[in-house]
């Protein structure tokens, strides 16, 4: 005899909330919808809910992948400063 186990409610993942790299996009086309902007990760962890860690390895992706942001690694000291802008 054999048992079929059903994923219960906690196993589930849930495809409402917005991804990590999703709720960074979001934030930075927000932020940067006026003009440019220019930021160091640990100075907006708080208010993206991500360790700056987690937003440094998300920023190298979606420089690459953000649709209607232009990034770049702009420079260097003690921790990266990132540059984000609309993008034409």
């Amino acid at each position: 005899m054999s048992a079929t186990v059903q994923p219960s409610d906690t196993d589930r993942v849930s495809t409402d909330e917005p991804s990590k790299e999703e709720r960074l996009a979001a934030f930075l086309r927000e932020k940067a919808e006026d003009g440019e902007l220019y930021f160091k990760s640990k100075f907006i962890a708080d208010e993206v809910g991500l360790s700056p860690k987690e937003i440094g390895a998300l920023m190298v992706k979606l420089k690459d992948s953000a649709c209607g942001l232009s990034i770049e690694k702009w420079s260097y000291t003690s921790a990266t400063t990132w540059r984000v802008e609309p993008a034409n």
